[in-house]
């Protein structure tokens, strides 16, 4: 078999492990064997790179790598929108299919690459922008196609997971484990996109998409990330039974069919209580956990690694395998696209919006230490229709107390109605916390 030319752009964390992948084909599918890497774009050519690569085939013009005639796949592994955008539908006009890790670009741009793709009859594969080294992407488009998908959530952030359970584990301040994180490599220098939740919004717009058969407008997600969180707050959940994680949810509305053209959506990224005997209690670390659920399928939960070197690389040499896999059975690529390979939209998506979003909630409230303000509380909640699951006073002063509520699920609409009121309370100080609960 003729091999099969790959590119890439970029050789940092996820691109020096591809390279090696690709570098040691011993003991790993066959396939891997017939890949070869003909063209690196580098920023750097004088780095020193610990790479069984010749310097020949490096570049610091990366558009010469979607050009060159000896290419078939591109990888993209260089992050950021630009010039990462640009040069996957340069590659795509070339004639190339492209593996890329990208999930800024593919959350945002997806629906016009994969027009661009299917025109010219090649293939964009995106497992790696998901959940490292964990096969989420493909089955969402293949495996579990079968089944009528009515919610998929997780924890897709392993920054944010390995702060939140150290803070849970051990006490650990907020900024300390921040600081500990990017010592080890877990988090970036400038870590906004992980705590702050854009990078967790990006994946779940992506895994939307996928489950519920249409683009979704990634700038209409809600979201709430690590950065604000307490370290009362994470204390008095575990009193209450719950760890804090960072979740990113999205769920198809009530009684609507699967069958319906238009289909609406509730998304949102938030730090959210999680049962201590909930599946997504257990996973620590830097791990991710995604559950899905459908019909007939129930629930089913995907773990691993979801950064790092070793694991996205895995997940780029996968999509890689896939396209070089069924070039090697078509030589009529271009005009016999795989329609679960390829993964086409079926439907119009659209996200509900916040204040329609249903779910239960912690809040925590700030009051005056006084007789009678729960019972305060309570009924401005109770003339909004809002059904209390617990309300428990916690750390009473001379001066104030921390008053907690769990409600049961309602409209975030609804919610906001009643803060608004309650903050009005002279009693009431102020609002010093809300996330969801599940």
């Amino acid at each position: 078999m003729k091999k099969i030319g790959i590119g890439l752009l970029g050789l940092g964390t996820v691109g020096q492990g591809v390279a090696n992948i690709i570098s040691n084909p011993n003991d790993r599918h066959p396939l891997v064997g017939e890949l070869e890497i003909v063209g690196v774009a580098v920023r750097n050519l004088q780095k020193k790179r610990d790479i069984p690569l010749p310097d020949s085939i490096f570049t610091t013009n990366a558009f010469e790598i979607v050009e060159n005639p000896n290419i078939q796949i591109v990888v993209e592994v260089m992050g950021g929108i630009e010039p990462a955008k640009s040069l996957i539908i340069q590659a795509i006009r070339a004639g190339k299919s492209v593996v890329t890790a990208n999930k800024a670009v593919i959350a945002r741009h997806g629906e016009e690459i994969a027009n661009e793709a299917k025109a010219a009859g090649v293939y964009v594969l995106i497992e790696a922008a998901v959940g490292g080294g964990i096969p989420i992407i493909e089955p969402l488009k293949q495996s579990l196609g079968g089944n009528q998908i009515t919610k998929v959530s997780g924890i897709i952030n392993g920054t944010t997971n390995y702060i939140l359970s150290r803070m849970d584990k051990e006490g650990v301040h907020y900024a300390d484990v921040l600081r500990e994180a990017q010592e080890l490599g877990y988090a970036e220098s400038d870590p906004a996109a992980d705590v702050e939740g854009s990078d967790a919004a990006d994946k779940i717009a992506i895994l939307s998409g996928l489950a519920f058969g249409g683009a979704i407008n990634r700038a209409n997600i809600p979201t709430t990330g690590i950065n604000l969180l307490e370290a009362i707050d994470v204390n008095y959940a575990r009193k209450l039974g719950y760890g804090i994680k960072l979740l990113a949810i999205s769920e198809k509305g009530k009684n609507i069919t699967q069958a319906e053209i238009s289909q609406p959506l509730s998304i949102w990224v938030e730090p959210t209580l999680v049962p201590e005997d909930n599946p997504l209690a257990g996973v620590n670390g830097v791990n991710n956990a995604i559950l899905v659920e459908g019909n007939p399928i129930g629930q089913v939960m995907f773990f691993g690694p979801g950064a790092g070197s070793g694991p996205t690389a895995s997940a780029v040499v996968a999509d890689i395998l896939n396209i070089a896999g069924f070039q090697s059975m078509s030589s009529e690529i271009s005009l016999n696209l795989d329609p679960l390979l390829s993964a086409k939209s079926w439907r119009i998506c659209h996200i509900a919006e916040e204040k329609e979003i249903t779910k239960k909630n912690y809040i925590r409230l700030i009051t005056e230490d006084t007789p009678g303000v729960i019972g305060q509380i309570g009924t401005i909640f109770g003339q909004k229709k809002i059904s209390i699951e617990s309300i428990v006073q916690f750390d009473a002063s001379d001066s104030e107390a921390e008053i907690v509520v769990i409600t049961h699920k309602i409209k975030q609409g609804q919610l906001e109605e009643a803060l608004l009121d309650i903050k009005n309370l002279p009693e009431v100080k102020r609002i010093a916390a809300t996330m969801g609960c599940l």
